[in-house]
């Protein structure tokens, strides 16, 4: 050996220490040892073999860490051999900038001396970076994946939808732009990609902001592909008219874009839940109080215990004080502590002193009635988050079913009650006015319900009126069809042929300035109603799809996209609208999105970097 060292070689010894000493040794010498494995323990390139090194330990093991496969430049001969001088550098470097992109890590950590010996530790040949070069290398993700994201976009083979969000900063009031767009691809799966997140100014003037999201759609050409976008509820209506302008001008929207203004369900029901809860504050005060009351000592703690044993209350519901920037958490403590209600009053009859705050009836009555409320919209809520790309066809019985509650709790005779209803329904219908007949649509586009759905619900909403308004949705219905078949890559030759959008388009062959454009459009469809039955009377006239729990109505529509080619491409676009945009993990919160800290100080360019190459590194991984 070259190091002298004596070392056991009896047969009760074993090998693994001489070979766990050559590994040290080697390493410390800088010698490689690669020419000491054998050829079964060798693993594929791309992965990184740990070898054990604790002296008391006389097995092997071997930790085979999996190279999470990054689309980057790679050079194939490339391998990572611990033991050996062999270190591929930049890809090393660009692993780091993906590790803090992904974690949302300070990108000053490059720097910490603890990091630096724990790098230097595990790999001294890696140089080690500054926070300026990780930053660099951060860019350079970012505009590599960029081009991907230009590349996907380029080959969709329908329109994109785009959500809108405000974000804040934790140390100061500066606020963010983000927009991301919601698409279905080439293989029937809903995506999410994000494409901006700029910084605006709160003071900027109503035509600024629509300039800023116009700029960001034409930066990634998708303004001519936009089918809808997404805001919450209270985005001012100049805004989305100043864009739907902007697209209408250039006729890029389906409908005289009748659906582009969506507005964002889960944003609906937290405004809603608010009223709710503001309503009920002076009440769920006194709450707070009675359960901070109980929990005080084991001993109240204790009297309640027993007294709930002598009422025999059933409910076994823990009470706990609420989480106030989450508004569920209230909603779950008003109705614990409303399944105790006659205990409290058992507890306040042995100590009225302590317990001065507790509800008279008629607030417990109100808490209970308005606790209701309460729970349809959780209820709704997790309906609406449970996946992380719903698709439009699942919210209209949803929203229906809030719109039928909300006409009958406007009728309590409780003007406390009724009041908070009609405060309620006044937004709801807001949101109604814009986005049912959206709503509609994707329904009729689920093979369970079509028609069906509107028909039962809308008798029940409107009455008399139903049927005049169950017409005006099909008619949008048949309008969108119209405008999807003049368009289909898979209509027939005719469709193709009498393609009268596309005469204004250069380059088409045909006079931007045709006169006899509406005689195209008129000779299309009255060829198209004396012809065989489209297919959209197809799908009407076929029966429902039986309704079960695993339905998927994206994998339906792409079993079904040849016996449907123009509807299966209106439900491409309709299905991919996100009637929400909010994430399962901030759908109770009280409060906006918020930048983390550690990137909320980095210039704009590097912030929008990060948020962006974020999103896309992390779906390609889910991928």
């Amino acid at each position: 050996m070259h190091c002298k060292k004596k070392l056991s070689g009896s047969s009760t010894s074993g090998t693994s220490h001489l070979r766990n000493h050559l590994i040290r040794c080697q390493r410390r010498s800088n010698h490689g040892v690669a020419q000491y494995f054998s050829a079964k323990d060798k693993k594929k390139e791309g992965s990184l073999a740990l070898v054990t090194i604790d002296q008391e330990q006389k097995n092997d093991e071997v930790l085979s860490i999996v190279n999470l496969r990054y689309e980057q430049e790679q050079i194939k001969s490339e391998h990572v051999a611990i033991g050996s001088n062999s270190l591929d550098q930049r890809r090393s470097q660009f692993d780091l900038a993906r590790m803090i992109i992904l974690h949302n890590y300070p990108l000053a950590m490059v720097e910490h001396d603890g990091f630096k010996i724990f790098v230097r530790n595990l790999q001294p040949l890696f140089e080690l970076v500054t926070r300026n070069k990780v930053e660099a290398d951060c860019m350079e993700i970012y505009a590599k994946e960029k081009q991907k994201v230009y590349e996907i976009f380029d080959k969709l083979p329908g329109k994109i939808s785009v959500s809108a969000d405000v974000w804040t900063a934790s140390e100061d009031d500066a606020a963010y732009l983000s927009l991301a767009a919601h698409y279905i691809d080439e293989n029937w799966q809903l995506k999410k990609k994000n494409l901006n997140f700029v910084t605006i100014d709160p003071s900027y003037a109503e035509d600024m902001h629509s300039e800023v999201i116009m700029n960001c759609l034409m930066d990634w050409d998708i303004d001519r592909k936009l089918f809808s976008m997404i805001f919450d509820s209270f985005t001012s209506d100049n805004i989305v008219e100043r864009i739907r302008d902007r697209l209408s001008q250039n006729r890029f929207l389906h409908c005289n874009g009748q659906l582009f203004d969506v507005r964002c369900a889960v944003d609906l029901l937290n405004r809603m839940a608010h009223d709710a809860l503001e309503t009920l504050c002076e009440i769920t005060q006194k709450i707070r109080e009675s359960i901070r009351y109980v929990k005080s000592s084991e001993a109240t703690q204790a009297t309640f215990n027993e007294l709930a044993d002598e009422v025999q209350v059933e409910t076994k519901k823990c009470l706990c004080i609420d989480n106030p920037l989450k508004w569920n958490s209230t909603y779950l403590m008003l109705e614990a502590a409303s399944e105790y209600r006659k205990v409290f009053s058992c507890l306040r009859d042995r100590d009225p002193v302590n317990m001065k705050f507790l509800l008279s009836d008629p607030e417990w009555d109100r808490l209970i009635t308005v606790t209701s409320f309460l729970k349809l919209f959780v209820e709704v809520t997790n309906v609406f988050t449970r996946s992380k790309y719903p698709t439009a066809n699942i919210f209209f019985p949803e929203i229906c079913d809030i719109h039928l509650q909300l006409i009958e709790w406007c009728k309590n005779p409780d003007e406390y009650i009724s009041s908070l209803a009609l405060k309620m329904r006044k937004k709801f219908e807001e949101y109604w006015y814009k986005c049912s007949s959206g709503l509609a649509v994707a329904a009729m586009l689920d093979p369970r319900f079509k028609m069906k759905l509107l028909e039962y619900y809308y008798p029940q909403l409107y009455g008399d009126s139903a049927t005049e308004l169950i017409d005006d949705v099909f008619e949008c219905i048949k309008s969108l069809y119209n405008e999807h078949s003049m368009v289909s890559p898979l209509a027939s030759s005719i469709d193709q042929g009498l393609d009268w959008q596309a005469s204004g388009i250069p380059g088409s062959g045909k006079d931007s300035r045709d006169r006899l454009m509406g005689f195209d459009k008129f000779l299309h469809e009255t060829s198209q109603a004396e012809g065989s039955s489209s297919d959209l009377d197809k799908y009407l006239e076929e029966p429902l799809f039986p309704r079960n729990v695993d339905f998927n109505v994206l994998n339906w529509w792409k079993v079904h996209t040849p016996r449907y080619p123009i509807l299966s491409m209106m439900a491409r676009n309709i299905l991919g609208i996100p009637i929400s945009k909010v994430a399962a993990e901030s759908r109770f919160d009280t409060g906006g999105r918020m930048l983390n800290h550690n990137w909320s100080s980095l210039p704009p360019t590097t912030i929008q970097a990060l948020m962006c190459s974020r999103d896309w590194i992390r779906s390609e991984l889910e991928s």
